[in-house]
């Protein structure tokens, strides 16, 4: 098996050497479909005495800084790999054997810090404000603060952080290590999009043996080779997490899961606070069931945003609002008593021009011209059906309607009602 691997090596090793500049794009564009290269590219990394291993980081690193788009993020795909064979060598304190690994890591950290002039580079990342939208929010859908988007424009001075400019490094030592780790795993991330399964895959599994080695939970994942602890940092955690949350929605769910517990786990022991609140924040927003693999391509993060139409928040003052206490306040009476009432509905209070003594409510005076018009009403029914009385017919009907004309007549000369 070693055989083949070292063949199939050795011919990418010979073919980029004596290949022109003019086929180096076309060269670029065909490697990502040889797996087998990739798999025996993945065996040389895993055995560090293998004498294939300094010809292949050489040769990655000359795919880095060639320039070429696609030779760059072929050399990336293997950077979880050697992150971990890096950090497995170091922890069993033989150097020696990582020499080219790590020469292969600060090169490409070296050439990460710096722009094409050879300035150095300061990253800056732009925190959303809420008072603008974003993918991640809309201005109209904080409700429950009871705050208007011209309140929040007051505090929407948009705050940046930078990181950097980063310091050359020249070696790699237990106080500047994670430093420089966790930039290239910064690098990695931003170049998610384009990593194929097995380097996602690679992602997840050196999450967990990092975050397990040496303590109990080892024995329960069945790792072999490395039993002493290996030293993480905060930083370097939550950059794990971000590739980790990729991994959940583009087909390694699995994977993904076991490596979140395991972070999750390691930073409980290690107390510390930012890969608590992302890996809880991960665990909270994950779907119930697991997400399937998706053979057309990448899949993205599902955010949801809310519809375009204005939203009024329940508790945000309004003039709606305002005309609703100002009625409120005009409904109560100035004696004190309460108001009356009609069914479940409060009457406010009305006034009737040109009419003398004591005001009474709305529904009083609508229930004692009721009882007015039904008596006058029952008295002109019996007149109608009285057996004397029979003999006029029409007459009658005549008088009814005239007395219904002088009521209504009478209702709409009382005056104006005002409110």
């Amino acid at each position: 098996m070693l055989a083949v691997d070292t063949g199939v090596v050795e011919e990418w090793l010979s073919e980029f050497k004596t290949l022109p500049e003019a086929s180096i794009s076309n060269y670029a564009t065909n490697l990502k479909d040889k797996s087998s290269l990739v798999s025996s590219l993945y065996k040389v990394i895993r055995e560090p005495q293998s004498e294939l291993l300094e010809p292949v980081c050489h040769q990655l690193f000359e795919f880095y800084r060639s320039g070429e788009e696609r030779l760059l993020r072929f050399t990336l795909q293997f950077l979880p790999e050697l992150m971990w064979c890096y950090l497995a060598v170091s922890a069993s304190r033989d150097l020696q054997s990582s020499g080219c690994i790590e020469a292969l890591l600060l090169g490409v950290y070296n050439l990460e810090i710096v722009d094409k002039q050879g300035h150095s580079k300061v990253l800056s990342f732009t925190i959303p404000s809420l008072s603008k939208p974003s993918v991640y929010h809309e201005p109209s859908s904080i409700g429950s603060m009871a705050l208007t988007e011209g309140a929040l424009s007051q505090h929407g001075l948009s705050r940046v952080v930078y990181s950097g400019p980063h310091p050359q490094r020249e070696m790699l030592t237990a106080q500047n290590r994670f430093e420089v780790l966790t930039f290239l795993l910064l690098c990695y991330n931003a170049a998610l999009s384009y990593m194929p399964a097995v380097s996602l895959q690679s992602l997840c599994q050196i999450c967990s043996r990092i975050c397990v080695c040496g303590y109990p939970r080892q024995q329960v994942r069945k790792y072999k080779g490395v039993n002493s602890r290996i030293p993480v940092s905060s930083e370097f955690m939550v950059q794990m997490l971000t590739g980790i949350y990729y991994a959940f929605y583009n087909g390694e769910w699995d994977l993904a899961r076991k490596a979140m517990d395991d972070i999750l786990y390691r930073a409980q022991l290690e107390l510390y606070p930012e890969p608590l609140l992302v890996a809880n924040a991960i665990k909270a927003s994950l779907p119930q069931g697991a997400m399937k693999s998706s053979k057309e391509g990448t899949r993205c993060i599902q955010v949801e945003i809310t519809p375009t139409s204005s939203r009024i928040s329940r508790n945000a003052v309004t003039s709606m609002s305002i005309r609703g206490h100002r009625w409120k306040r005009h409904e109560q009476p100035e004696n004190g008593n309460d108001a009356p009432e009609l069914g479940n509905f409060v009457i406010p209070e009305i006034s009737v021009t040109n009419v003398a003594g004591e005001r009474t409510g709305n529904g009083e005076k609508s229930r004692a011209l009721a009882e007015n018009d039904s008596q006058h009403l029952q008295g002109v029914q019996e007149t109608a059906t009285d057996p004397r009385n029979d003999s006029k017919g029409m007459p009658e009907i005549r008088r009814q309607k005239s007395v219904r004309k002088m009521m209504e007549d009478g209702i709409n000369s009382s005056g104006r009602v005002q409110f």
